[in-house]
C-alpha cells in the first residue's frame, strides 16, 4: 500500500511539473509574439507602420519598427537577431550583401516599391524632349541599367537585345535617335541635378526623400520584380510562423487598400496584377 501511495505521489508530481513546464511554454510562445522589423526611414518604414504592422497586431504581435538611415545596417542587425524581418531592399542587393559578408538571407514577398523616374524642370513630356539634350543618369551599374532600360521603353534609345537588362550600360546602347548626352552622377545627388540638366533619372526613394511628387515624372520604369523591394527574414527563419503570418499580412485587401491611398505611384509587383 506504501508502494501504491508512493507511486501516486511521484506521478502527482511529475504531472505537476509538466503544468509548470507548459505554462512557461505558453509565456515563452508570448514572448515569442514581440518582433521588431526595420525598414530604411521613409516611405518603406511608413509601409511597415500602415501597411503591415496592423495586420501582424490583428494576429496578436507586438511589432516594434526600428528606422535605419542607411542600407548596410538592417541587414548585419538582421543577420545578428537584432530584427525579425526588415524591409528596404531588392533582390540584387540582398543577394550581394549576403555573399559578400557571408549571411544567408531570403525574401518572403515583393512589395509595391517606389520606381525610377525621368523628371525635368524643362520639358513637360517625353515627346518635347530636344535633340542633344543632356540627361544625368545613377553612376553605379545596377541604377544605370534601370534609367537606360526606362529610356528604351519610351523609344528613346534602343539597346543591344543580347545585353543582360539588369547589367546593361552605356556602352550598350546601339541606336540614341535624340543624341541624348548622359552626365553619370551619384544616385543621391540626382534629385539635385534635375535643376541643372535637362533630364534626371531619379530612384523612387531618392526622389521621395526630395519631396519629388512620382506621379509628375515624364515617365515611370516598368521595374522589373528583382528590382522591387521585399521584406527579408534569415533564410533560417523563412518556414516560420511568422514568416507566413507576414506574407498572408501583405497579401490581404487591406495591404493592397493602405498602398492604393497612402503610397500613390507605387509599382506593385506581378503578384498583385
Amino acid at each position: 500500500m506504501k508502494n501504491i501511495l508512493l507511486f501516486l505521489v511521484i506521478i502527482s508530481s511529475i504531472s505537476l511539473l509538466a503544468a509548470c513546464g507548459s505554462g512557461g511554454s505558453s509565456a515563452e510562445g508570448k514572448e515569442d509574439k514581440n518582433i521588431r522589423i526595420g525598414a530604411t526611414a521613409g516611405p518603406y518604414s511608413d509601409m511597415v507602420k500602415k501597411a503591415i504592422k496592423p495586420g501582424l497586431e490583428e494576429k496578436g504581435y507586438t511589432v516594434e519598427v526600428v528606422e535605419f538611415s542607411d542600407y548596410i545596417q538592417p541587414n548585419m542587425a538582421l543577420d545578428k537577431g537584432a530584427l525579425d524581418a526588415n524591409l528596404f531592399q531588392h533582390k540584387i542587393y540582398m543577394d550581394t550583401f549576403a555573399k559578400q559578408h557571408g549571411m544567408k538571407l531570403s525574401g518572403l514577398v515583393i512589395v509595391p516599391t517606389a520606381p525610377m523616374g525621368i523628371y525635368s524642370n524643362k520639358f513637360t513630356s517625353i515627346e518635347q524632349i530636344k535633340e542633344g539634350a543632356s540627361i544625368a543618369v545613377p553612376n553605379d551599374p545596377t541604377n544605370a541599367a534601370r534609367a537606360f532600360l526606362i529610356l528604351e521603353d519610351q523609344g528613346l534609345v534602343k539597346l543591344d537585345p543580347e545585353a543582360n537588362p539588369l547589367t546593361v550600360s552605356e556602352k550598350d546602347i546601339i541606336e540614341n535617335k535624340k543624341n541624348l548626352k548622359f552626365q553619370p552622377i551619384e544616385a543621391g545627388q540626382l534629385p539635385r541635378a534635375v535643376e541643372g540638366t535637362d533630364l534626371a533619372a531619379v530612384p523612387g526613394n531618392y526622389a521621395l526623400a526630395a519631396k519629388m511628387d512620382l506621379q509628375e515624372a515624364l515617365a515611370l520604369e516598368n521595374m522589373p520584380d528583382d528590382y522591387r523591394n521585399r521584406v527579408v527574414v534569415k533564410t533560417e527563419n523563412k518556414d516560420s510562423q511568422l514568416a507566413k503570418d507576414i506574407i498572408e499580412v501583405v497579401k490581404a485587401d487591406q495591404f493592397e487598400k493602405v498602398i492604393d491611398e497612402e503610397f500613390k505611384g507605387f509599382g506593385k509587383p506581378k503578384w498583385m496584377e
